[in-house]
Formats: C-alpha cells, structure tokens, sequence
C-alpha cells in the first residue's frame, strides 16, 4: 500500500476504535461474572474475535448486538466446557489472559497460536500457575504456546514472577484469582515493565466489584470469594491507536482531537504526549478528549519507554524529521512482541536510508531525509501503523502486508487517509 503524503497541514476530530487491551479484559471478567453484561462501544478486531471464539468454546454465551456491543452471560467462575483446544492467533492478551483462566475450569486445555505465537514466552506466566497449584506445561519445552492445563480449579497461595518480560503475566493471574480456592499473592520478581497495563486490570476488576490490595509494583493480593458481577460497561478508545494520530500531528504541523479519551484514563501508552510536548507539540488534554498541534520544527528527545512500549515504535517512525539525535530506551520487552520491534524499526529506518544505532535496549535515530523504501511489517501491525505515519511526510514510502492492522485497527488506513480530506 502505497501511502500518500500530506500536502497541507491537517485540522481533525478523529473517532478511533475501543481499546483493545479494555475490551479483552472486559470480556473475559463479565464470562467470569454473575450475571449479565453489556460491553459497548468495544473493539472488533483479529485479537477481540480469538478472545470472543475462545470463550464461546468454553461454554460461554456471547451475543453479538452490533460489531461493538457484546452481551455477556456470565459462568461465575465454572466454565461448562469440560476441555477445548483454544486457538488465539497471534493475540498476546487472549493467550495470557486464556492460560491462567482455563485453570479454574475441569478438564484438559489446550491455548495455542500462530507461529508467531509459539515464539512468544510464556515460561513466567506457567511458573507463576504452578506456584498456585496448577498442571500446567508448556507442550513443546519450549516456554511457548502451545500451553496445556490440565485444570482442577486453582487452590492459591503466593507465586513469584520475573516482571520485566511482561505485565501480561501479571493481568492474567490477578484476573482469575478471585476464584482461587485460597487467597492469591503476587510477588514481582525485579522490575514491572508496562505497569499501567496492571493498574487497567486492577480497575477493571473494581468496575465489575472485584478489589486488589497493591503494593506499588511490588507485590498484589486478590482476596478469595470476592465474585465479578455483571453490568454494563463502555470501552474507551485505544490509546496505542491514538498515537499514530498524535504522531501524524506532530510530523506535520497539523491538528487532532481524540474525542472521549482525556485525564481520566488509565492507559500509560498516553504518556507519548510527554514525549511530544517535549519534542515542541502543543498538547491539551481534557477530561474527554485530547489535542495535538503539531511544531513547524520537531525537536530531538531522549525518552524512556519502559511503562508504554507499544508507542515506542511510533516516536521511532517520526524522529528522522527531528532537529536532532531521538533516543527511544527501556524498550528490552518489546523483543518479545508479534516482531522484534527494535530490530525490526531500526531495520526499516536503515532500509529508508537513515542512521540508526542499536544496542538491547534503546535505539537512537539521527535527523535525515527518509528515502523511498517499501517497509516490511514483519506481519506486525505496530511497525505497519507507524511507519504510514513516516509516509504522511516523507514521499515513495509503502507498506508491506498492510493487512495486518486487522489484528487491533483494521480500518485503520482509512480513518489515515481521512486525513488529507481535511486541510486547515
């Protein structure tokens, strides 16, 4: 897909998508709940369909009101399958969340994915199972999906986990603990990277009347016999997704409004507007909406990505148009995402002519003048969503496989391409 630069600065009010990281969260805990549910305004997505299939086949009921709207008949912690094969694609969510949840249930699991999937640890997340009593294995050896649960419900206790592979392992764990036969402490074994994704978990949980205790990134505490119950819940926009609209402000002097996102919201990949305020955006951020304009000259920044690495790559695909050197670091998780981001942004950025250096974890883009190049995706849609912004700036930029923005945004070129109908 061949991506048309933008001739004039851009005035938008752009409506994006549900959260992806809400929506599979609100899904599984109302599957868990008593009661019915009612998820609006959630996303349709690859990752939202193999969480949704996936439930269904553990004896769920789900109904579809609309493309964003789910009913949800909730289990209360007894899923009526008595053993499913559960394939979830390439969605890292449903296959965390999935794995810990099948142990309440009694039989024999199976989460398994795409290649890509099977490449992705999960080895904490089976340790951290098996400290509570679970059987669980990683079938191959490898640490990797396919994973097998041979589940009798969870009995509890204390598991400790490594916590700077993923905050996922973490999600998963807190989510199905209510239901464990004893109380369930989580311990953090050195540092908690993507620690806002928690706190989404956490208040998620609160919404549907479950409560943690939480000693900063440290340890947590899931107090035994608390129950989800239904209720109705609306899934704000994507935050990850909104970066790509506020990064295509900055890149070209032009102006976004994110509505019913704002101040209130927990996601930390929001914490990209620090980054662009420094970099010379003006950013005002309401309680229900945001706004970028962006600079007639970026600036070069050295920003720590630690707490937000699905936007790393999207300050990655705009810092050659920097006055100068852009350090993106504490980006060592995100080796371990659909590709290996940082070799693969730093690899594109080479491909387009531009200098890049590299080291485990950090990458550093100096200015430059990004050549025609056609971007390979690495069938992940960070790196293809990005990238397109490079293209709103820099002519002769296409982009590989762009079907692959389905797996959380697949109407995302088009809401991108609304972007040049819309002249200041």
């Amino acid at each position: 897909m061949q991506i048309e630069p933008i001739a004039a600065p851009f005035d938008a009010v752009v409506e994006l998508p549900g959260s992806k990281s809400y929506t599979n969260r609100a899904l599984l805990i109302a599957a868990l709940a008593r009661g019915h549910s009612e998820i609006t305004q959630a996303l349709a997505s690859d990752d939202t369909h193999y969480m949704h299939a996936a439930l269904e086949a553990m004896g769920v009921r789900i109904e579809d009101r609309d493309a964003h709207t789910f009913l949800v008949t909730g289990v209360d912690g007894q899923f009526p399958s008595a053993g499913a094969s559960l394939m979830v694609g390439n969605a890292g969510t449903a296959t965390r969340f999935l794995t810990a949840a099948v142990a309440l249930g009694h039989g024999t699991f199976t989460v398994d994915g795409s290649e890509a999937m099977r490449k992705r640890p999960i080895h904490p997340l089976i340790e951290g199972l098996r400290q509570l009593g679970v059987d669980i294995e990683s079938r191959d050896g490898t640490g990797c999906p396919p994973v097998v649960v041979r589940a009798r419900g969870i009995p509890g206790g204390r598991a400790v986990m490594r916590g700077d592979i993923s905050s996922q392992y973490f999600s998963a764990l807190l989510m199905a603990a209510p239901y464990a036969a004893s109380d369930v402490e989580i311990e953090v074994d050195g540092d908690l990277v993507s620690s806002p994704y928690v706190t989404m978990t956490l208040s998620t949980m609160a919404e549907f009347g479950v409560h943690a205790e939480r000693d900063g990134d440290r340890r947590f505490r899931v107090r035994a016999g608390q129950r989800y119950e239904g209720r109705t819940y609306a899934v704000e926009p994507d935050a990850s997704a909104a970066s790509y609209f506020f990064t295509a402000a900055a890149v070209t002097g032009g102006r976004v409004v994110v509505p019913r996102l704002g101040s209130r919201s927990a996601q930390g990949d929001l914490g990209i507007l620090e980054v662009l305020e420094r970099m010379g955006c003006r950013v005002r951020i309401g309680e229900d909406s945001i706004e970028v304009q962006g600079p007639a000259q970026l600036r070069g920044v050295d920003a720590d990505f630690t707490q937000m690495g699905d936007v790393a790559t999207s300050l990655m695909a705009i810092a050659p148009f920097a006055d100068g050197p852009t350090t993106v670091r504490g980006i060592a998780q995100t080796h371990y995402e659909e590709s290996d981001r940082p070799v693969a942004a730093a690899t594109e950025l080479q491909r387009m002519g531009l200098r890049v250096e590299s080291e485990w974890d950090s990458v550093t883009i100096y200015p430059g003048i990004p050549q025609p190049a056609e971007i390979q995706t690495y069938g992940d849609h960070r790196i293809a969503m990005s990238f397109a912004v490079t293209g709103l700036r820099a002519p002769g930029i296409a982009i590989a496989n762009p079907e692959c923005v389905s797996k959380t945004f697949p109407e995302y070129f088009e809401v991108l391409r609304g972007l040049t109908s819309r002249p200041r």
